[in-house]
């Protein structure tokens, strides 16, 4: 075997160790890129013709991809819980975090978003029968009130900017999304499971459509790169890298690294939009983030089995 110059800790020797890390970093830029990417698009597209013309862009391209990879469809009886992710999971997370960006900077709903795990530990608690130890409350109450400091920060410190919690509806929808796809992973991978729920999630919001074939016409040709670029990029290809990396380094380790991501869509706003935060929502973000961790590190009983998708940060952006 060939010496492997990088591995990620905790990885096992594959020799593969610099794809690895080469799959991660595109994973990470991309995901991270998309809230920006998000805002310029709403130049001249509404937030739920944004999230349909993402997600039919990403539908096309990974139906390519499932040609090539000849893919095979789901099973009837699992019908229900793939739409169930693709509302919950595609149509409602798009479309709230979308509506949300209308006034909360890119930076700042990345922020948001990395509440999903504090949902995930709610909904697990309540469906699953996961128990929560004393911190695990303690950093869901860490985390909502950095939340809350993030939505005065962005109403300029002079009151509670209401699109915050769109995007907190989008975090939501995003946990039902992790709790309800658990038990289907091992049957159809992370991959194929994904591409079956992100078409499940562009039926739905076929809803979007009438306003969809209003706007193109008179879009401008930034804003209609920028939604190709999120449908392909962001929600195609890094979905592929991601499943490359997860299944090489494990899923706790690969999730591990994607708490990176506000902290590189905070500099990709900065240098495609030019936004810059306010000193409350930084503050803010912090708290969220430790109270994340929080829950995802010190929240779970000893006796409870842990579940990948219980404590892992948002991916899907």
């Amino acid at each position: 075997m060939r010496r492997e110059w990088f591995r990620i800790p905790g990885m096992k020797r594959t020799g593969d160790g610099g794809r690895v890390l080469a799959a991660l970093s595109v994973t990470l830029v991309l995901w991270a890129s998309a809230f920006a990417g998000i805002r310029a698009a709403m130049i001249s597209y509404g937030p739920g013709e944004v999230a349909l013309f993402r997600l039919l862009v990403a539908s096309a391209g990974l139906a390519a991809f499932a040609a090539v990879r000849r893919m095979p469809l789901p099973d009837l009886r699992d019908a229900p819980a793939i739409l169930a992710c693709g509302l919950f999971g595609f149509t409602v997370y798009h479309a709230g975090l979308n509506f949300g960006e209308r006034s909360v900077e890119a930076g700042t709903a990345s922020l948001l978003i990395a509440t999903a795990p504090v949902f995930v530990a709610l909904l697990a608690r309540v469906f699953l029968g996961e128990r929560l130890r004393a911190a695990g409350w303690i950093g869901m109450l860490v985390s909502l009130l950095g939340a809350a400091a993030i939505s005065f920060g962005e109403g300029g410190g002079h009151g509670f900017d209401y699109n915050a919690l769109s995007i907190l509806l989008a975090a939501f929808g995003e946990s039902c999304y992790f709790v309800i796809q658990q038990r289907y992973l091992r049957k159809y991978g992370s991959l194929a499971f994904t591409t079956y729920s992100i078409w499940a999630g562009t039926l739905f919001a076929l809803f979007f459509l009438p306003g969809l074939i209003s706007e193109v016409p008179s879009a401008s040709v930034q804003a209609t790169a920028s939604v190709v670029f999120l449908g392909l990029f962001p929600t195609a290809v890094a979905y592929v890298t991601y499943a490359y990396v997860s299944t090489r380094a494990g899923a706790a380790v690969s999730a591990s690294f994607l708490y990176l991501i506000p902290a590189l869509a905070f500099l990709i706003a900065w240098l495609w939009l030019g936004e810059v935060p306010t000193l409350l929502s930084v503050a803010g973000g912090v708290v969220t983030l430790c109270g994340v961790v929080i829950v995802g590190m010190r929240g779970r009983t000893a006796d409870a089995p842990p579940r990948k998708t219980s404590s892992e940060p948002s991916r899907d952006v």
